[in-house]
């Protein structure tokens, strides 16, 4: 899989783009803020529908104007697909495939596979929950379309169940429609609970042969999942805490609130580990990513890497750039010099200054 072209349109501060993409490595070098993670935020919104920042669809519009248009052409074994984004002010997205408009943004999932890696990714062992479970979401939405839409109507059932304790705050007669709610929860939340220990398996399949090269053979690694239900089932879980929910008028169980354990020689370093313990835990995490993709969709995505080599030391930076020769991969940085003292190959460089992006040989 690789992108051959990306065209921007009013999308952060660039006002028009065009750019022709190499299929191996592209770096964008320049100063801090002139734009180089807005042309990689593009093209994770093109694989994912939204912004790895979390940003609303109107604040990546140019100011000043009332939509942003990104289209990027993509390789996918043989077959050519045309993405194009329009993001609006005031209206949804609207996103269309080879000229054909889409109904749901989550039906670009599938298309272009990407992963990206920025500094915030080395936090994501000492950060909280909800960054891990977004790891595991992105990851397992991008190949399965059965877990996104388990996941979607999960996240859509507890938004009516909370909104439905809320009511019954006033008119206590609603309760007896909470069962059928309940019902509905347990079963999409079952759904969403066994993908994500597979996959968790999956992931230490591969994780622990990383983390050893890495290390040198010094630290094993385990990935542990932990369901906010514990060893009950989801239904008792419900069950036994219906009347904290009435009372706290939210849904206080289930997978929006799972976490992840990270085991070093048997310590949990998400409390214990160094930091350098910590963020050697992100990058073999990150790497399995790349690993478990290839293996799972038998294609390989495209890696995005956000000024990551400035926060990796040189054994560290050495095993990444070793370990994604075979991917197509553009990376930001503030000067090319880790790459020349590496003798990494480089195919194409461009350097980024004030939303302008210039082709160097």
């Amino acid at each position: 899989m690789k992108i051959n072209s990306l065209k921007l349109k009013n999308f952060r501060n660039y006002e028009l783009l065009s750019l022709d993409l190499n299929p191996a490595t592209n770096i964008f070098y320049g100063d801090n803020a002139q734009g180089k993670t807005n042309i990689l935020e593009s093209i994770y919104l093109c694989g994912t529908s939204k912004s790895h920042r979390g940003t609303k669809d109107k604040d990546m519009i140019l100011f000043g104007q009332e939509e942003s248009h990104i289209e990027a052409v993509v390789d996918k074994r043989g077959m050519v697909y045309r993405i194009d984004m329009h993001l609006k002010k005031n209206k949804p997205k609207g996103i269309a495939i080879n000229h054909i408009p889409i109904k749901k943004a989550s039906e670009i999932f599938g298309i272009l596979n990407v992963v990206f890696f920025s500094p915030e990714d080395l936090n994501i062992i000492k950060n909280g929950p909800s960054e891990r479970r977004r790891f595991v979401d992105v990851e397992l939405s991008q190949i399965s379309r059965v877990y996104l839409n388990n996941l979607s109507k999960y996240h859509r059932i507890v938004n009516q169940r909370n909104r439905l304790l809320k009511d019954i705050y006033y008119n206590d007669s609603l309760k007896e429609t909470l069962d059928i709610w309940d019902m509905q929860l347990a079963d999409y939340g079952n759904k969403i609970i066994e993908e994500r220990k597979e996959f968790i398996k999956r992931v230490n399949e591969i994780i622990s042969l990383i983390h050893k090269r890495i290390t040198g053979e010094r630290e094993n690694i385990e990935v542990i999942y932990e369901p906010n239900t514990g060893s009950e089932s989801f239904e008792e879980v419900l069950r036994r805490y219906r009347e904290r929910d009435l009372k706290m008028m939210s849904t206080s169980s289930g997978p929006h609130r799972d976490d992840i354990c990270f085991k070093v020689n048997g310590i949990d370093i998400r409390r214990f580990g160094s930091q350098g313990q910590q963020r050697t835990a992100a990058l073999s995490l990150k790497l399995s990513e790349i690993e478990l993709m290839k293996q799972i969709t038998k294609d390989k995505p495209v890696l995005l890497l956000d000024d990551v080599l400035s926060e990796l030391d040189k054994h560290r930076q050495n095993y990444l750039l070793d370990s994604i020769d075979d991917i197509q991969t553009l990376i930001t940085c503030t000067g090319v010099e880790e790459f020349v003292n590496h003798r990494f190959s480089i195919n194409k460089i461009f350097y980024v200054h004030k939303g302008k992006v210039v082709k160097e040989n």
